[in-house]
């Protein structure tokens, strides 16, 4: 946590998209201790959040997203498009109640950065900021398994007809280090090179697979058959 503290220089900002303003109240407090994140807003529905973020007066703008997917009126599923077009810079931290297979898949193929329970510690959220604010993909260890494993194991053959992205042998040593939760400087120190040559790698492979964030390459490798389930390694 020291390192990704460290490799954020400016402060977070945060939108909270939460219906329970119990839950709100323990998120709250719990950034409230945090130097480097700000909760800047907060509301109970998708709705009046995306109203929020089209204002051009509003004094601050998120940098990420906390969004709960079992909302009153539209769901957190439905309301992520609308996210990305009116906040295309901003991240997307699912943190939410629901483990279905379903949801999972939805969340991070529309465009989520990072998918974490409600179970998870505190200190695991705001690592998890750090870590998606980082570059990073912040998932929950049983969605990170769910995703490598159990999913990838019935869908590690591209459909018929389907081309295979052509990612050179760097590219791909660089996408099975981020399978295994390395942040770039991790993997520049694992290959010995720079932190920007990663970046470089990391959006070329972003690039090649149509995806956008290091949890969706990761989640298109496998489907892809690129890296193989876990007891294959």
């Amino acid at each position: 946590m020291a390192q990704l503290k460290q490799a954020m220089k400016e402060q977070i900002n945060i939108m909270l998209i939460e219906d329970s303003p119990a839950f709100r109240k323990v998120i709250d407090r719990t950034l409230g201790g945090e130097p480097d994140i700000l909760l800047i807003s907060q509301f109970g529905t998708a709705e009046i959040a995306l109203r929020s973020l089209q204002d051009p007066s509003a004094p601050a703008f998120p940098d990420l997203i906390l969004l709960d997917l079992n909302l009153p009126g539209m769901s957190g599923l439905d309301a992520i498009p609308w996210i990305t077009e009116y906040a295309p810079t901003a991240k997307i931290l699912i943190l939410t109640q629901s483990n279905q297979e379903a949801d999972i898949l939805q969340a991070i193929s529309r465009g989520a950065s990072g998918y974490l329970l409600k179970s998870n510690t505190l200190d695991q959220l705001t690592e998890g900021i750090r870590t998606v604010m980082n570059g990073g993909a912040s998932l929950d260890p049983s969605v990170a398994q769910y995703l490598i494993s159990n999913l990838q194991q019935k869908q590690k053959k591209p459909p018929v007809g389907m081309d295979l992205p052509s990612l050179t042998q760097r590219e791909m040593e660089v996408l099975l280090l981020i399978s295994e939760g390395l942040q770039k400087k991790e993997v520049g120190d694992r290959l010995k090179i720079s932190t920007r040559t990663v970046a470089a790698h990391v959006e070329k492979i972003y690039d090649k697979l149509c995806v956008q964030n290091a949890a969706a390459a990761v989640n298109r490798a496998h489907h892809l058959g690129l890296i193989p389930p876990d007891d294959q390694k």
